[in-house]
């Protein structure tokens, strides 16, 4: 039950990135569109052929939504999307020490996660609250046509700040009950197999062939 809960929420996570980065794209070739079609109507000899094409005028709001969608997709990713092997690691002394210090330097890792982000919870809240007072210069609630606080931009950071608590928190009890986590680096060479009989290997001959 509890995998098919995991699986369930990581897809639906990995479904609004992906519908965050769609977004950015599309308001990007808007962008553009917007800026340069009166140029090149211009440069082909066009203006004046059609009305709806000569009203085009380059869109202000798009630039600030494309920033605001960057900033969703970055903290909503590294909080829900981006798996622990993603992340660049200095992992030298990790990788060889025996699996006592490892356990520690895990626990010790995720702890100083988990403690750092919860003592910034709080004050990082009160600074997102305060910008209320401000609010966007061009984007527009299209169901209001008001323009939007800043406070429920930011507030995905607020989201990725909980989801560092929660996932370092149950790393470091993972630690704890089952020692380090290795599956995210390469730390010994694979074990050999057990030796193959001899004339059961992929060069051997068969039997009735012989040297040609």
């Amino acid at each position: 039950m509890f995998e098919r809960l995991k699986t369930g929420f990581s897809t639906l996570t990995n479904a609004i990135a992906a519908a965050l980065l769609a977004a950015m794209f599309f308001t990007f070739l808007l962008q553009v569109g917007s800026r340069y079609t009166p140029r090149m109507l211009d440069s082909l000899g066009l203006d004046g052929w059609s009305a709806t094409l000569d009203a085009i005028e380059p869109l202000g709001w798009t630039l600030e939504l494309c920033l605001i969608l960057w900033l969703w997709i970055v903290f909503f990713g590294c909080a829900f999307n981006v798996r622990e092997r993603d992340h660049v690691t200095f992992d030298i002394l990790y990788l060889v020490a025996p699996r006592g210090p490892r356990r520690i330097m895990a626990l010790m890792t995720a702890g100083a996660i988990v403690v750092g982000m919860a003592w910034a919870f709080l004050p990082t809240w009160d600074y997102v609250d305060f910008m209320k007072i401000r609010r966007t210069s061009t984007v527009k609630n299209p169901f209001t046509g008001d323009a939007i606080r800043l406070k429920w931009i930011f507030i995905v950071y607020m989201v990725f700040l909980g989801a560092l608590v929660w996932r370092y928190g149950w790393r470091f009890i993972d630690v704890i009950r089952n020692g380090p986590p290795d599956d995210g680096h390469d730390l010994l060479e694979p074990e050999p197999g057990p030796e193959p009989e001899p004339g059961s290997g992929p060069s051997a001959p068969r039997q009735g062939e012989g040297a040609v």
